[in-house]
């Protein structure tokens, strides 16, 4: 497994190299011819079809109506989903799958047969499609949107070998709803539905609409499933539609005559039974005894559980009304405490007579199957980067129920040792690291017991600590501690917030070499972030997510987080009169404390560009924004905190840590002695991403993509000198101004393949600067030293490896 070094990267790591160009450019070579050469097979592939006959390449359809059509696009995509059969894939204008259809064409074994079952597609023929099939359903479609009495006609386009067809569908006005009548008879279930009635999606003066109807019933239905209703079904609703009125309808909604009794009758929960180890050798039944616990037949595992557990994460409650929606927060909120693999319940009519009001009764059993309680992983990486490489080792002992409450204590224990690369070449770095966290499912928070008893999803307290050793050698050796308190929760499937009162971080450096003391001395704004390293700060950070929604044809993505460190203790210390250090900041246990508000936004859009759910073809964009600002105790963010861009997750046309801030760029000294690794960071980031996918072959996705970006600092750094195109220092230092931070953007533009296999998903990215954030010019500091220039033409392509997609 590939990941990232030094710093995480979202979605896996990657490798970055601009190394072997030549070899990749002789490589490159030969792709490409053969690209031109498939790329022209597939331009002559209407050579192959049959003499007489016609590619099909697709339809078109035009509504027209001598009044508005209000729904014009939606009609319009609903008829285009008809259309049959689907012409062959496209890519860029072109049909490389006939091409490869045409390799195994008449054989039966051999590399030609494998690629056309594989990766090729059989001709669709004009002669395949039904038209008279395709405008009954067009017809059927319109009938069901409100437009009755169409004309759909169908016109063949051909030109050369190929023919389309266009399709036209004239309607007039819509039918509109005039009356809406819901059930007046005097029974529990008309009564019910007739509750309903003001949430109804039925609006009068709105046009007919079948999917509304539909829709209504399922609405009716969930509404009488959480009122007892067990049995009842939306077929057991019928709508009577009216449409003899001029360009309106009247709707009755009724309850069919020949429903089951059952079906119309409401039902109260009459035993519970809890099984917390259920197998289907080992049922309840088998030899056990259950036992009463707050009114539940209980079947203990008491080696695992405690009882209250597992009756906090359950809702149904004997004696009680039933209600699908306390069924289904029962079965999320057992599923998420971790600790089993597989939970059902049943439900079965108990055997006591309806009572005098008319309602039944159930008996409901909840059965828990269990994962082994505890649990011990290894796992061996290669981190691979453009500044360290090397192998590291990961152990994690995982305890599902640690104090009996479901409980998960997670242990990890790390071991890396990576080697330098390029301008660090001769540098290692060695880690060693040890944390824990123990996640408790509620929400600790006395002297209140919150309980979020409307959310489908567990509420965890989270508490953490941790340690890593690194020793870099040439430079320093450090010790990280870290410390955290807090609650993580979702209210519903797309939001998550996460609130940690108590985010306590130590950095110390326990050595330096004098290379590196030399370093800090030079550059007194990157000791200034070495130095305040004792943070002690609280976090919040919330995030709406709608990827979990398949359907959505457009998903957003967005998460802020707010980071505040040191206001508690600096003004604690302010309003006792303590002294401060020589530096004029605050300490404390003899040691200065970073003082900073930061804020981090992320937006994301994923739009499919086709209507079909399953279609990998979207287009993607990020932009990524992150404020630091340091005050009052500090003048500078924590290196830890500060913001590094570029790299195969961000600008993939520049190295990790490879851009700004501003317009600074390390000169050939400070490459040569390692050091501009630790100045290309940042307080202020601003990202901007826009990606094209495109399916090509099964578990194979093309992409086309542009990145851009920057970093800068909230004060200049007189010690990263910044210069205009002339070659003069322009006096930024780095720093953010408005008047120019756009044209200081580094820009990108590349293409990748992802071979996405559901679980994994390996990413290949080509990507080619296109602007950097200075002109290409050769000058020198004011000391006489050389900056680096930009490198042109191939060698400054960039080959990018990564796990997962860059967002």
């Amino acid at each position: 497994m590939l990941t990232s070094a030094p710093r995480p990267v979202k979605n896996g790591l990657a490798y970055s190299s601009t190394s072997k160009v030549r070899s990749w450019k002789n490589k490159f070579g030969r792709w490409a011819a053969l690209v031109v050469l498939l790329t022209a097979a597939s331009c002559s592939g209407t050579k192959y079809i049959p003499e007489g006959s016609k590619l099909y390449t697709g339809s078109t359809v035009k509504l027209k109506s001598d009044s508005p059509i209000s729904n014009e696009s939606l009609l319009t995509t609903e008829l285009e989903g008809v259309i049959a059969p689907k012409p062959n894939t496209s890519f860029l204008g072109q049909r490389p799958k006939l091409y490869f259809w045409h390799l195994g064409e008449g054989k039966t074994k051999g590399i030609g047969k494998w690629i056309a079952d594989k990766y090729g597609e059989k001709p669709v023929l004009l002669s395949e499609v039904d038209t008279q099939r395709v405008k009954g359903l067009m017809v059927n479609r319109l009938n069901n949107n409100g437009y009755f009495k169409p004309a759909v006609n169908a016109k063949v386009e051909v030109k050369d070998q190929t023919a389309s067809v266009d399709y036209t569908a004239r309607v007039g006005k819509p039918y509109l709803i005039k009356e809406i009548q819901f059930p007046n008879r005097d029974t529990l279930v008309d009564r019910a539905i007739q509750a309903t009635k003001a949430g109804s999606l039925l609006k009068v003066g709105d046009p007919y609409n079948l999917q509304t109807l539909v829709n209504e019933r399922v609405r009716i239905d969930g509404i009488l499933k959480n009122q007892g209703y067990y049995y009842f079904s939306p077929d057991n609703i019928l709508f009577q539609v009216d449409s003899t009125l001029d360009n309106q309808v009247n709707i009755y909604v009724t309850v069919k005559n020949n429903i089951q009794d059952r079906a119309v009758r409401p039902y109260v929960l009459n035993r519970v039974t809890l099984n917390t180890d259920y197998s289907l050798s080992d049922t309840a039944s088998a030899g056990r005894t259950p036992i009463p616990y707050r009114g539940y037949r209980y079947f203990p595992d008491e080696k695992v559980f405690k009882a209250k557990a597992i009756t906090n994460a359950t809702f149904l409650y004997p004696d009680s009304l039933y209600r699908r929606r306390r069924s289904d927060q029962t079965l999320s909120r057992l599923m998420s405490l971790g600790t089993f693999k597989y939970v059902d319940i049943r439900f079965r009519p108990a055997r006591n007579v309806p009572d005098s009001a008319g309602y039944g009764h159930l008996n409901a059993f909840v059965r828990m199957t269990q994962v082994p309680k505890k649990s011990l992983r290894a796992e061996l990486q290669m981190n691979t980067s453009n500044i360290f490489t090397g192998p590291s080792l990961v152990l994690q002992f995982r305890n599902r129920s640690a104090l009996r409450g479901a409980e998960q204590l997670l242990v990890n224990a790390s071991a890396s040792a990576e080697t330098g690369q390029g301008a660090l070449s001769g540098v290692t770095s060695t880690q060693y690291g040890l944390d824990a966290q123990l996640l408790v499912p509620r929400l600790i928070t006395p002297p209140f017991d919150i309980r979020l008893r409307n959310s489908d999803f567990q509420p965890r307290t989270f508490f953490e600590a941790g340690y890593k050793y690194v020793l870099r050698t040439k430079y320093f050796q450090e010790d990280i501690f870290n410390l955290g308190y807090g609650y993580s929760w979702k209210t519903k499937v797309t939001n998550e917030q996460r609130l940690q009162p108590i985010d306590l971080q130590y950095l110390r450096l326990s050595k330096q070499e004098q290379v590196f003391t030399d370093l800090l001395n030079e550059r007194p704004f990157l000791a200034n972030s070495f130095r305040q390293q004792f943070i002690l700060g609280s976090s919040y950070q919330y995030t709406y997510n709608q990827q979990s929604l398949e359907q959505r044809r457009n998903q957003f993505y967005f998460s802020g987080g707010l980071d505040l460190s040191g206001n508690l203790a600096y003004l604690l210390q302010s309003l006792s009169g303590s002294s401060k250090t020589e530096n004029g900041s605050y300490a404390l246990f003899g040691q200065e404390y970073s003082q900073y508000t930061k804020v981090d936004l992320e937006l994301r859009n994923y739009y499919r560009m086709s209507a079909n759910p399953t279609s990998g073809n979207k287009i993607a964009t990020r932009l990524l924004i992150g404020v630091g600002m340091p005050y009052l105790n500090s003048n500078v963010l924590p290196y830890l905190k500060q913001y590094g861009i570029g790299g195969p997750n961000s600008v993939r046309a520049f190295n990790a840590r490879g851009i700004g801030p501003g317009t600074y760029r390390p000169s050939e000294t400070q490459r040569k002695a390692n050091s501009g690794f630790y100045d290309q960071v940042g307080d202020i980031r601003l990202e901007a991403n826009v990606e094209y996918r495109q399916d090509l072959f099964p578990y194979v996705k093309g992409a086309l993509f542009v990145d851009a970006g920057n970093i800068w600092l909230v004060n200049a750094d007189a010690s990263r000198a910044t210069y205009d195109s002339n070659g003069n220092p322009d006096g930024q230092n780095g720093q953010f101004q408005f008047k120019t931070f756009l044209q200081q953007m580094a820009v990108g533009a590349g293409a990748g393949i992802r071979i996405d296999v559901q679980f994994f998903v390996i990413r290949l990215d080509a990507a080619y600067p296109l602007i950097y954030p200075y002109d290409n010019v050769d000058i020198e500091t004011p000391t006489g030293d050389p900056i680096t220039a930009n490198k042109t033409g191939p060698k400054a392509i960039k080959l990018n490896i990564a796990i997962g997609y860059p967002f």
